[in-house]
């Protein structure tokens, strides 16, 4: 069997069991050649767990203050280099050129240029911030496996003045490969082992044992030998990676519900793996957001070699700032090779610069695949070593490559607007917000307790002295905070249903509601009609209405807009109520006399009733008899006239606030008897006068004369004159005194309904009038009566 995915020289010889002894605690088979010395890449995928990664050094010394020069020479197997130097507050002004030897053509590569605008992240008390271990550095280039090396370092002006910094080194970084897992065959009964494990389980397993020993300085850069037992490496022992090569899957960072997480796409020619759940370090503390997680590759997945880390990670409070880096690392590089260039950052971070761990917190490629940058929990507001004087309180994101004269896609761009949107938003900052804050230490911009206003969304640039991430990259900065911003200007404008009393009710089965954003529609996916909390009805992002069917009781209604990254904004929840039922009537329309003008057509004035009740409430009730009239309460009571002797039907209708409805009719009959119908008692005279009903009237000054009817109905009427000189009169109803009425009025008004009864139902009834003789005014003068049957 030859062992595959491990180098076997000198420098590693040391460290291969171990490699492979952590692959295997994740994984359970090593990648085995078949009988003919060839891969099926199709039976194979990438395992998760650390993979070893080493650093050689080579050391520069000046031969000239203000040159440097490693002439061509080979050297072991690398596939990331850098220049770094003694001082970590030194700077380089000038230019550091190399050439690299291709390990699969043997062919040496055109001059390229290091990148040397790359200002140190780190914080004071920090975990990198330990005496004597900081370097001065270049910004790391990705030049794939690579055997061979030339440099030339050459000071800006070529003067005294600018000479080179001390301690002048080349870092030389292999990566290290990740071992494959034969995929499990149907049929043929062999056990596959787990493809992914959680990232808490996977970091249980992983070794805690003493730092790396393969980093040794180079003394003599000319390659070893290879181990006599071993074939040497060639392309075909160790193929150069290629974007068909497989990859782990990506890992969903932790994430609130109730929605599913939408993420930035892989690349196409990526092979996925089962998902894994991210699970944050016990320390720092989570805050809730509505942003969903984004899909990503944990540490595990790219083969972080957890024991490089000495230190546990610092935690702010929360993330007020997302710095966004560009690692100038190059754009000459597959996506498949992307997690061994993180690999390759994490060790040059470490190894070579001499921090804890890797600078960033976050990384993605050009692809769009999203890497875990510095452990301590995705979810939790982790310290980097990034933007020196902004770490604590901040996050960050690096895109691999350069972006100086070219942007990146626009799958990138939503993978560094979801990251940004998805470490924002627990604390209730908007990616397209800004805020003022202090430096908290000096660095090549600002100094300690300087004032600086920040967008949310800032480029490294913006906090210190350098380029990152590259004028194009930084141009799309506004762009990207569009994206990254949260949903805008949600509000509901309308629904098919009443409000009352803040709930809203329809008698629908379908209820439909209306809305406005701000937001540009092709920032959002989808709006989803949500009730009771649970997706009832969903419409395109162009959309400004949707409906959901209602089912009788009561109901939450809320619109959800979803960006196009998966973040989305609720409204506030409405009440709503559905209801199918109508009111009914508690009484059904009555018709009472009241007091009032009679016409001299004997028109009489009366009071139509009705009650209503509901399972809801009752919105109005209305006369339908012209003129109709509504009364917003359950309880209606409408002045009416009624005609002698006409059978009138009354209408009324009840409605609730969900818009059903009921109508109940009553029909009755008023009539007029005349005062000469009436039992006397005493003295009366009849009096003449076009003014009383029918032209005549009957009156008594004599104290004791009264007039008594015997009449059926279910509301009675006495009509009578009024004038200065009448008096009082006593009324007895079914023998029994019911009251006294002062028929007394300043001017003569005629035919007056003077005092009223009403029944429930129609019944047989005496009234009587009594004269009271009132002194001074001792006249009674009656019209007649009027009765409602």
């Amino acid at each position: 069997m030859r062992l595959t995915g491990i180098r076997w020289n000198r420098w590693t010889a040391a460290t291969a069991a171990g490699a492979v002894a952590a692959a295997a605690a994740v994984t359970a088979t090593v990648v085995a050649t078949g009988p003919d010395g060839t891969d099926d890449a199709a039976q194979w995928e990438l395992a998760s767990g650390p993979v070893t990664t080493a650093l050689h050094t080579v050391e520069l010394p000046a031969d000239k203050p203000t040159e440097a020069v490693l002439p061509q020479r080979r050297t072991d197997r690398f596939s990331m280099l850098g220049l770094t130097w003694k001082n970590p507050k030194a700077e380089l002004n000038g230019t550091v050129s190399v050439r690299t030897r291709a390990v699969k053509t043997g062919s040496w590569s055109g001059w390229k240029q290091l990148n040397l605008d790359d200002p140190s992240g780190v914080d004071p008390g920090s975990p990198e911030d330990v005496p004597g271990r900081l370097r001065g550095a270049s910004s790391p280039l990705w030049v794939g496996p690579s055997d061979g090396v030339e440099v030339r370092v050459q000071a800006a002006s070529g003067k005294v003045s600018d000479k080179l910094p001390a301690g002048l080194r080349l870092d030389l970084i292999d990566p290290g490969e990740q071992a494959r897992v034969r995929k499990h065959a149907a049929g043929t009964g062999e056990r596959r082992a787990p493809r992914l494990q959680p990232v808490a389980q996977a970091r249980a397993l992983e070794p805690t044992a003493d730092p790396d020993p393969t980093e040794t300085p180079t003394t003599d850069p000319t390659p070893a030998e290879p181990d006599p037992t071993e074939p040497a490496p060639t392309a075909t022992a160790e193929p150069a990676p290629t974007a068909t090569a497989p990859a782990p899957a990506p890992t969903t960072a932790p994430a609130p519900a109730p929605t599913a997480t939408t993420t930035a796409p892989a690349p196409a020619t990526t092979k996925p793996l089962p998902r894994a759940t991210a699970t944050a370090a016990a320390a720092g503390t989570t805050a809730a957001s509505t942003v969903p997680a984004p899909t990503l590759l944990n540490r595990a997945q790219w083969g972080a070699d957890e024991t490089l880390v000495k230190n546990p990670p610092d935690y702010g409070t929360e993330v007020r700032g997302f710095w966004v880096h560009h690692t100038a690392t190059g754009n000459d590089y597959n996506c498949a090779d992307s997690a061994a260039i993180v690999r390759a950052i994490f060790a040059t971070d470490v190894k070579s610069d001499g921090y804890n761990d890797i600078g960033y917190n976050f990384l993605v490629d050009k692809c769009g695949t999203i890497y875990e940058g510095r452990k301590g929990g995705i979810d939790k507001p982790v310290v980097g070593a990034q933007t020196k004087g902004f770490n604590t309180d901040y996050s960050s994101i690096a895109v691999i490559g350069t972006f100086t004269t070219s942007g990146v896609s626009e799958t990138v761009q939503n993978a560094i607007a979801h990251v940004a949107a998805y470490k924002l938003g627990p604390y209730g900052y908007d990616a397209a917000g800004s805020f003022t804050t202090t430096a908290v230490i000096d660095n090549n911009k600002f100094k300690a307790g300087q004032s600086v206003t920040l967008n949310r969304v800032p480029g490294h640039r913006d906090g210190d002295a350098t380029v990152c991430p590259g004028d194009s990259l930084y141009n799309q900065l506004p762009t990207i905070r569009t994206k990254a911003a949260r949903i805008t200007g949600l509000k509901v404008t309308s629904l098919n249903a009443s409000l009352n009393g803040g709930t809203y009710f329809t008698r629908h089965p379908t209820v439909t509601v209306n809305w406005t954003v701000t937001t540009a529609s092709a920032l959002i996916n989808r709006f989803e009609v949500l009730l009771d909390g649970q997706i009832a009805g969903t419409v395109p992002g162009t959309a400004r209405s949707g409906s959901a069917r209602v089912t009788p009781g009561p109901h939450t209604l809320q619109v959800r807009a979803v960006h196009v990254l998966g973040h989305f904004t609720t409204t506030p929840a409405l009440q709503l109520y559905g209801d199918a039922v109508a009111p009914t009537f508690t009484q059904n329309p009555e018709v009472a006399l009241r007091t009032g003008t009679l016409s001299t057509t004997a028109t009489m004035p009366v009071t139509v009733t009705a009650k209503a009740n509901d399972n809801t409430a009752v919105r109005f009730v209305q006369i339908l008899n012209s003129p109709a009239e509504m009364q917003y309460a359950p309880n209606g009571s409408w002045a009416r006239t009624a005609a002698h002797n006409t059978a009138t039907t009354w209408q009324v209708k009840a409605a609730d606030w969900a818009g059903n409805a009921q109508t109940v009719a009553s029909t009755r009959t008023a009539g007029l008897t005349s005062e000469r119908s009436a039992t006397r008692k005493g003295t009366w005279k009849d009096v003449s006068s076009t003014s009383h009903l029918g032209g005549l009237a009957t009156t008594s000054s004599t104290k004791g004369s009264s007039l008594k009817w015997t009449f059926t109905g279910r509301s009675f009427a006495l009509v009578a004159a009024r004038s200065p000189q009448s008096g009082q009169a006593d009324i007895y109803l079914d023998g029994v005194k019911a009251g006294t009425v002062d028929l007394y009025a300043a001017n003569t008004p005629y035919r007056q309904a003077v005092w009223t009864k009403s029944w429930t139902a129609s019944g047989s009834h005496t009234v009587e009038v009594v004269v009271v003789g009132t002194a001074g005014r001792p006249a009674v003068t009656v019209d007649g009566f009027a009765v409602v049957k």
